[in-house]
């Protein structure tokens, strides 16, 4: 599948920002390089930020169902053991099968007699 300019941009960016955070953890830049670095990288990740959004609306769009509803689909199997588990059949998760506690013992108050 060939890949669009939007796609190649994105992995470009994240490259860049990368190699920007690297730099400034490596130190050694003057302080006006540093600043310049700085500057380019939060323009990168801003772009990189925009990207994603417009990335997850498309993928939005193509997981709505008939009735234009979002429905929730799991990207791997983990995930889809995990959804299937959550959902339980109705008000079986409001059951307790546990087996009830016995009522605590009522405090007797000073100088009451039992008989």
């Amino acid at each position: 599948m060939a890949r669009t300019k939007k796609e190649t941009s994105f992995e470009k960016d994240l490259e860049q920002l990368e190699a920007i955070v690297a730099a400034l953890e490596a130190g050694g830049l003057s302080l006006d390089e540093s600043l310049k670095k700085f500057e380019e990288g939060i323009r990168l990740a801003r772009a990189c930020e925009k990207a994603l959004r417009e990335a997850e609306k498309r993928i939005e769009i193509l997981t709505r169902n008939a009735g234009g509803e979002l429905e929730a689909k799991p990207f791997d199997e983990e995930e889809a053991a995990e959804m299937e588990t959550a959902e339980t059949p109705s008000g079986a998760a409001d059951r307790d099968t546990s087996e009830p506690e016995p009522p605590e013992p009522e405090e007797e108050e000073e100088g009451e007699l039992l008989f």
